[in-house]
């Protein structure tokens, strides 16, 4: 059996064609999976375990009728870190913690959303650990959902434009936080998405070398790693 891996799906009402790609994908070739491992930005924005979006409750119940069969794993991203255990109580996914180490035949691999890595952006990661913070996020639970749809819009248009600034090379990941990170977890292959450049990279860690796959977003087609008996494949999947 395979076990597949996605990421940054953005799952949105405004993103239609993302939405009906994934429950396709739920009901087929998600069901002859051993596992299925979500790491990250599934949905665009989620505001909180008590959000009444009727959109994200179509994918929660989709998401439940697949974990009667197939354990799913979800890993937060930058995008959905507000996602709680209420979530996973009533779609039946395991939440993983970001950095987790997982054996494949025979194989560890570390896996990850990916933002962590991105540290030549100092302002980003100053924001990602104040809204990773038990803290802030009980704070933000605590507005109303009007006054949480706000904020995330607020935040959204200023991370736009702030993109729209920056080089490329600042918001992709930092080749030493790459190698630190290997090193620190003794393996020899991570797996991540949140950067939305699809590719497998050879790292030279000096005294031994390692893999890298990045996963691609769901933007104009679906993104996956398959993991068999032969190993991993970095794979697309066309609408």
């Amino acid at each position: 059996m395979t076990t597949l891996f996605i990421s940054d799906l953005h799952l949105d009402a405004s993103h239609a064609t993302i939405g009906e790609q994934f429950l396709d994908f739920l009901a087929g070739e998600a069901r002859t999976a051993e596992t299925l491992y979500i790491l990250g930005d599934l949905f665009d924005a989620w505001l909180g375990d008590d959000d009444p979006n009727p959109y994200y409750r179509d994918m929660k119940i989709a998401l439940r009728s697949l974990t009667n069969a197939v354990p799913v794993f979800f890993m937060h991203g930058n995008r959905d870190f507000m996602v709680g255990q209420r979530f996973a109580d009533e779609t039946g996914v395991r939440l993983l913690h970001d950095p987790s180490i997982v054996t494949l035949y025979g194989q560890e691999v570390l896996l990850s959303h990916g933002d962590a890595l991105c540290t030549d952006d100092v302002q980003y990661q100053e924001v990602r650990a104040m809204t990773r913070d038990p803290a802030w996020q009980a704070m933000m639970s605590a507005k109303s959902i009007e006054e949480r749809i706000a904020f995330a819009i607020k935040a959204r248009k200023e991370s736009i434009a702030r993109g729209e600034s920056l080089d490329d090379s600042i918001m992709d990941v930092n080749q030493d936080a790459v190698k630190a990170t290997l090193n620190e977890h003794d393996v020899a292959l991570l797996l991540h998405g949140h950067t939305h450049r699809p590719a497998v990279h050879t790292v030279d860690l000096g005294h031994r070398k390692a893999t890298r796959i990045v996963l691609g977003d769901w933007y104009e087609q679906g993104s996956i790693v398959r993991w068999d008996e032969d190993g991993p494949r970095l794979e697309s999947m066309p609408r």
